[in-house]
């Protein structure tokens, strides 16, 4: 019998169980592809019966693929969604992630790219604060200055370089304005995933980013929440690393790319 004809028999709500394997699947990420039923049923908090039958079901349905006593996520399921961001730009799919990601910290959410020596904001998701950074789509800073450039440069190397080949202009007091300090700051970045800068780029403004990458592990750009300090001072800006991260890892996963290092 399935988990739905057990439900309906027993007088259940289809929506409750639609909401159990929704939390079952959400346990699985590209930092975590392979889970036990132990690893589930702790992810989850559900019983270990209801955790057994309904992975149990989802197997047989091929929603997830078991590899020896653990499970990943079916095959079905990537076949599913192709169809979902065929045709779409990037920055279409990841829209929704952004206003999200807004939601959650009441902050602007942008997605920057490098456009030769400088990063362009290409989507963003606006606070409804009426205090607020400037920011718009085609906006245009520097690469040495502001989390999203650190994380730019942090994946690629070869423009790395070439950003140090020009001076290192100060913006403000806080602009990292020597190579060696702006190296240092770079290899912070790629060490802990992340990056997050205070009043290098606009005085009274904080910024954090995280990368996103494609299917060959390549940089795609970087996601950003950005506002002013007095609503962002470093202690707000370290609690949101975690949503910050979650958010990346989705638009990873959702344009189907990997992290570097992953097979």
């Amino acid at each position: 019998m399935s988990e739905s004809d057990a439900s309906a028999k027993s007088g259940g709500n289809p929506l409750l169980v639609l909401g159990k394997i929704t939390s079952i699947l959400d346990a699985f990420s590209l930092s975590r592809p392979v889970l036990s039923l132990s690893d589930i049923r702790e992810h989850t908090g559900m019983p270990t019966s209801t955790v057994q039958r309904l992975v149990t079901n989802l197997t047989s349905q091929g929603f997830l693929d078991r590899e020896e006593d653990a499970y990943r996520i079916g095959m079905r399921l990537a076949y599913w969604a192709a169809p979902a961001t065929r045709g779409m730009e990037v920055v279409d799919i990841l829209g929704p992630l952004l206003k999200t990601l807004r939601d959650t910290t009441g902050e602007t959410a942008c997605f920057f790219k490098a456009e030769q020596h400088f990063r362009v904001c290409v989507a963003m998701a606006e606070t409804r604060h009426a205090l607020r950074r400037e920011m718009h789509l085609g906006k245009v800073a520097p690469l040495y200055a502001g989390s999203a450039g650190r994380v730019l440069l942090a994946w690629d190397p070869e423009l790395m370089d070439a950003v140090l080949r020009d001076p290192l202009t100060p913006i403000t007091e806080s602009t990292i304005t020597t190579s060696e300090d702006l190296a240092v700051a770079v290899k912070q970045t790629r060490s802990d995933g992340f990056a997050i800068t205070v009043g290098e780029r606009e005085d009274g403004a904080s910024g954090l980013s995280a990368p996103v990458f494609d299917s060959a592990a390549g940089l795609v750009g970087a996601v950003t929440i950005s506002g002013p300090t007095l609503r962002m001072p470093l202690e707000t800006c370290e609690s949101w690393v975690e949503p910050l991260l979650t958010t990346a890892e989705h638009m990873t996963r959702l344009i189907g790319g990997r992290f570097p290092g992953e097979s």
